[in-house]
C-alpha cells in the first residue's frame, strides 16, 4: 500500500511567528528553540524559516554542528550543556554558547584545556527544581566561573515553573532579583513562549520561544480574554483517503467493537495511524479531521497504518480525498486534548516514514 502520510512544513508561517515575538519582545534578543529536530518540524526547516532569529537554543551538540555545517554563523546556545571533555571541545571548536547547571560540569570545565575561551549561560534554579543552582550556591558558581580566564562571558538564566500564574512567575523573579542583586550586572534570559505572551516585565536580554514559534498557544485560546490569533501552524500533517466503505446500521466498526454504528454509515479509511504519529487513544468518536474542506471525525480504532473517518457530512468524498489530520484548520491542541496528551508530544512522535514536504 503506499504511503500517503505527509507532513507540510510552512517556511512563510516561520518567520510570520518569529516576527510576532519580535513585536511581543522588541527590546530582547530572541534564542529560537529548535531543540527534538524544531519540536519535530526538521531543523533544516527550521534553519530556514527563522534565519532572521539572533540565535538558536539546542538539546544536543551535533544539533550545533549542524547548524554550522549549514551555514548558520550566529550565535548557538546549548540549553543543557555539555556531557563530558568531548562535548566541551566541541563547543570551543564551534563557537557554541553552553549552559552550565551543575558542579560537575565546573569541575570538568576546570580540568581541561580548551583552545579558546568559552561563553557561559549559569543556570538559577528559581522554583523549577529542574536543573540549575539554588541561590546560594548560584552565587558561589558565579564567583568561581567569573575568576576562570577560560569563561569570556556569563549569563543569568533561569525557567518558569508555571507561566500561567502571575504569582508564580512573580515569585521565581523575586528569587532572580536577590541574585541578580548580589552578582555585577550580566545579561538575563528568563522568558519562555507564555512569559513572552504573558508577563512583559520578564523580557530581559534574551528571549526563548518554543512552541509559538511552531504556531501552536502554550494554553487553549480562551484561556484568556486576550487573542492570539495571529500565530499561524508551521506544521500540516495530511494524507488521503485510500476505501470507502458503506455499513449498514447496528455494525460494530473496527477492532474490538469499541465503535457501534447505530445507523447506516459511510465510512473513509486514511492512510495514516499510530505508527506514522497519530495517537492511538483519542475519543472513539468526535475527534475533528477535514476531508476535502469539509469537517468531520474519526470514528473507531486508530490502526497502525490506517484510521477511519465518518464521511456522511462528505457526500463528494473519493478515493484520493485529501484529508487534514491537524494543521490550519484542525487545531493540534484540539487533538491533543482528545488524546488527553500534548501538542508538545504529538509533533515530536511524528515517524520517519511519514514524508516532509517544505513549502
Amino acid at each position: 500500500m503506499p504511503r500517503h502520510a505527509v507532513l507540510k512544513i510552512n517556511l512563510k508561517a516561520f518567520t510570520s511567528n518569529l516576527n510576532i515575538v519580535k513585536k511581543y519582545a522588541p527590546k530582547s534578543k530572541i534564542w529560537c528553540v529548535i531543540k527534538a529536530n524544531a519540536y519535530g518540524h526538521t531543523i533544516k526547516a527550521a534553519l530556514q524559516g527563522l534565519r532572521k532569529t539572533s540565535g538558536f537554543a539546542v538539546l544536543e551538540i551535533n544539533e550545533a554542528i549542524f547548524l554550522r555545517e549549514n551555514g548558520w554563523k550566529g550565535p548557538i546556545l546549548l540549553i543543557s550543556g555539555f556531557f563530558n571533555k568531548s562535548e566541551l571541545f566541541e563547543i570551543c571548536q564551534h563557537e557554541v554558547t553552553t549552559v552550565i547547571h551543575s558542579t560537575w560540569q565546573i569541575d570538568i570545565l576546570k580540568k581541561y584545556n580548551i583552545n579558546r575561551p568559552i561563553h557561559v549561560y549559569l543556570k538559577l534554579n528559581s522554583g523549577m527544581n529542574r536543573l540549575g543552582f539554588n541561590k546560594n550556591n548560584f552565587i558561589h558558581s558565579w564567583n568561581e566561573l567569573y575568576q576562570l580566564k577560560k569563561v569570556s562571558s556569563l549569563t543569568l538564566m533561569s525557567h518558569f515553573a508555571h507561566s500561567y500564574s502571575k504569582s508564580s512567575v512573580h515569585q521565581q523573579l523575586k528569587i532572580v532579583d536577590s541574585v541578580f542583586s548580589k552578582i555585577k550586572k550580566i545579561p538575563l534570559c528568563l522568558a519562555n513562549s507564555t512569559a513572552i505572551l504573558l508577563h512583559p516585565e520578564t523580557h530581559k536580554s534574551w528571549v526563548r520561544p518554543g512552541i509559538i514559534l511552531y504556531g501552536i498557544l502554550p494554553f487553549q485560546k480562551n484561556f484568556f480574554d486576550q487573542k492570539y490569533d495571529d500565530f499561524e501552524p508551521v506544521m500540516t500533517l495530511e494524507s488521503k483517503l485510500i476505501a470507502i466503505q458503506k455499513v449498514n446500521s447496528k455494525k460494530f466498526i473496527g477492532y474490538g467493537k469499541n465503535y457501534y454504528s447505530k445507523f447506516d454509515n459511510i465510512i473513509g479509511i486514511v492512510s495514516c495511524g499510530y505508527a506514522d504519529g497519530y495517537p492511538y487513544n483519542i475519543n472513539t468518536s468526535g475527534t475533528p479531521v477535514l476531508v476535502d474542506g469539509i469537517r468531520t471525525q474519526v470514528i473507531g480504532s486508530i490502526y497502525m497504518d490506517m484510521l477511519t473517518v465518518d464521511l456522511k457530512p462528505c457526500p463528494n468524498a473519493k478515493i484520493g480525498s485529501k484529508v487534514e489530520l491537524w494543521g490550519k484548520n484542525i487545531k493540534i491542541n484540539d487533538i491533543a486534548q482528545s488524546a488527553r496528551t500534548t501538542s508538545y508530544e504529538l509533533m515530536c512522535k511524528i515517524n520517519s516514514r511519514v514524508s516532509v514536504k517544505v513549502e
